[in-house]
């Protein structure tokens, strides 16, 4: 994706519904430079197109919020892909970030992906990359497996790296999320002693959510951007985690 469709994309999720010629001058571009935007970035699933206009993507979850801050999620998922070799095969958990992750592994390296995420799945499917999908209790709304069948299957299967997201950080409780469920499938991830790697924006840090998704020992390295708070991230790196920041905005 380019520097002008990324444009086209945040004017589209900043607006809800823009008309081709607005994006022309916005951009300065052609009308007709634009519908090429738009067309491949329907095919993508980043938006729809309708009667001259851009709209986003129907979707109240992982969609709706990967396209939320869009180029820098991007960011994080390129930092996060850089770790991973050919042939890996890694664990890639929920969430819009990973989501991203998993599709910029799936387009440039030959990995097997493993995921409990039916919505991740999908978005592979055009793809050559290997997909394992973990069963278990389908949770519509986020679009993921839980429960006890998931925890039994992710037992079953190897993985060198896993990636997760985050809801929250505090010191007194580490890692935490917003779902009892899914963090059941983080605390059986990390019960595999595989590299754990936290995907997330620093917006994340200094919030509480009630489930706790296991030790911080188990982490052993964090992805997020340069507004992460100093502070944070000496205590951070007090229970031994790497940090790797991206830049929250680039330079024109």
């Amino acid at each position: 994706m380019n520097p002008r469709q990324q444009t086209i994309l945040q004017m589209v999720i900043d607006n809800g519904r823009v008309s081709v010629a607005e994006l022309a001058r916005t951009t300065g571009v052609s009308e007709v430079t634009i519908r090429q935007d738009l067309n491949l970035l329907e095919r993508q699933s980043y938006l729809r197109r309708a009667h001259g206009y851009a709209v986003p993507v129907d979707s109240d979850d992982v969609e709706a919020r990967m396209m939320n801050n869009f180029p820098l999620k991007r960011r994080l998922a390129m930092a996060a892909a850089s770790l991973v070799q050919d042939g890996e095969t890694v664990f890639i958990e929920n969430g819009s970030s990973n989501a991203l992750l998993a599709r910029e592994l799936a387009e440039n390296k030959r990995v097997t992906i493993i995921t409990v995420s039916s919505y991740i799945a999908h978005l592979l499917k055009e793809t050559d990359c290997e997909v394992i999908l973990i069963g278990g209790i389908y949770q519509k709304k986020s679009e993921s497996m839980v429960g006890p069948l998931t925890r039994q299957f992710i037992g079953q299967v190897h993985f060198s790296k896993a990636f997760i997201g985050i809801d929250g950080w505090l010191p007194g409780t580490g890692f935490t999320g917003r779902d009892m469920m899914r963090s059941d499938v983080v605390s059986a991830v990390l019960d595999k002693g595989s590299e754990a790697i936290v995907l997330t924006d620093s917006s994340k840090f200094g919030v509480m959510h009630p489930y706790t998704l296991g030790p911080m020992e188990k982490f052993s390295r964090v992805i997020t951007d340069d507004g992460l708070d100093p502070d944070i991230q000496h205590a951070l790196e007090r229970h031994a985690l790497q940090i790797d920041k991206v830049p929250r905005v680039t330079s024109a």
